[in-house]
């Protein structure tokens, strides 16, 4: 087969890795890629949202499975511009996408059905919104905007002051684009979180081992929201009952929820949740995988990753049994310095083998460029390096270890990753 996989992060580097490993996979395109991954797939200088001219390079190349991996292509209907084409595409249609793309849309539907998640009020005027965190007068409390934002789009009010900057900077001065337009002002949750995959049809949906992800840039949670700059599987706090209560009460009832709106979701769903004190509840839904989480969950998967989405798009997972290896995995960002607001790029990275790698890691490229043989910066998430082993210890020791063999100016990661609650 001829695939093309749609992105240039980290969880795409992973994702063509781990496609690499079927028999079935014959050579993988990736637009428009990464530096790391030029060494892995041949880079096709297409942008992510050009529906046109990726439809056309995929028709034009007889491409057997196009992957659609990063949120702002699948909200503006790439799968259904493919499937419009004819060609097999990997991802929810736009329709169903909404789940990740409208925090309203959302919300609304777990209220609808009945899917455990924090007591919230959406918002389009900024001053109701701030009236509304008066008279609560309840902090924390969580500010969201409506759309994508790569992931930044929440902010954690600590006080109600903060609460007000929040609303001010997401509806009046625009921080996130149209993506503020409405907000969600939501209760504060408590308890450890955690990040669970599950690959679905759009009838069946079958979870993936778990992760947990640190989500702030600095030691002991500290400092402000990423992209995400580590993740461990399987997640500490993810015991078995609590999978199972997770399976009946959030995971099924989501995918039967989206059926009875018209909005089948086919492809990865993921689950951010939080295990509070009144059981799970749903933190976000994203319509894909997830960057990190990505990177320590498809290590773990044993079974072809081609067959799952062969059977996926043909509505058949009922008929594949999806394995995964025992042990545990373990992945360290290494981000630029100054990340996630203002950093350089086009600084040299020294210590990567010719492929991009370390020896004892997997190092999935995020941010990077190959220039004149050279890996360059290129982002804000540069590098997410990954280990596994038969314990989280043993995985977290084999990731460090890989890390300190790697330099470029400015280099910043956590070093409690795996550690904290």
């Amino acid at each position: 087969m001829k695939i093309l996989m749609i992105g240039s992060g980290g969880r795409e580097h992973a994702l063509i890795k781990k496609l690499l490993e079927s028999d079935k996979c014959k050579k993988i395109y990736c637009a428009p890629g990464n530096g790391g991954i030029a060494k892995d797939a041949e880079i096709v200088n297409i942008g992510a949202m050009d529906k046109d001219n990726m439809v056309k390079f995929a028709k034009d190349n007889a491409i057997d499975l196009v992957f659609v991996a990063p949120d702002d292509p699948l909200a503006a209907g790439m799968v259904d511009a493919m499937e419009d084409a004819g060609i097999r595409a990997f991802g929810p249609n736009a329709n169903a996408a909404i789940i990740e793309a409208s925090k309203v849309f959302s919300k609304n539907l777990m209220k609808k059905y009945n899917i455990p998640t924090a007591r919230y009020e959406v918002f389009d005027d900024p001053r109701k919104a701030i009236e509304y965190v008066e008279k609560e007068n309840t902090v924390p409390v969580v500010v969201k905007a409506d759309g994508l934002a790569l992931g930044k789009g929440v902010i954690i009010a600590q006080t109600i002051d903060d609460a007000k900057a929040a609303i001010k900077s997401i509806m009046e001065d625009k921080q996130f684009g149209d993506s503020g337009n409405n907000i969600v002002i939501e209760e504060f949750l408590t308890g450890p979180e955690v990040s669970v995959l599950a690959f679905t049809d759009g009838n069946v949906v079958k979870p993936m081992v778990s992760s947990k992800d640190h989500k702030r840039a600095y030691d002991n949670d500290e400092g402000l929201n990423t992209g995400g700059m580590g993740t461990v599987s399987p997640n500490p706090y993810y015991t078995d009952e609590i999978a199972q209560e997770c399976y009946d009460t959030i995971f099924v009832p989501t995918i039967k929820a989206m059926k009875a709106e018209g909005r089948p979701f086919k492809g990865c769903l993921y689950f951010g949740l939080m295990i509070t004190p009144n059981g799970p509840k749903v933190i976000e839904y994203n319509a894909r995988f997830g960057d990190p989480e990505a990177q320590v969950v498809l290590p773990r998967l044993k079974t072809d990753l081609v067959d799952i989405c062969e059977a996926i798009i043909d509505e058949k997972l009922a008929d594949v049994d999806v394995e995964w290896y025992d042990g545990a995995t373990a992945c360290v960002v290494m981000a630029s310095g100054g990340y996630p607001l203002a950093y350089k790029k086009g600084i040299e990275i020294t210590g990567l083998d010719e492929k991009g790698g370390v020896d004892g890691a997997i190092v999935y490229h995020a941010g990077t460029k190959l220039e004149n043989g050279k890996f360059l910066t290129n982002g804000g998430r540069v590098l997410g390096v990954t280990a596994k082993a038969d314990t989280l210890d043993e995985a977290l020791d084999k990731a460090y270890d890989a890390v300190s063999k790697i330099n470029f100016e400015g280099a910043h990661f956590r070093k409690d990753i795996g550690r904290t609650k």
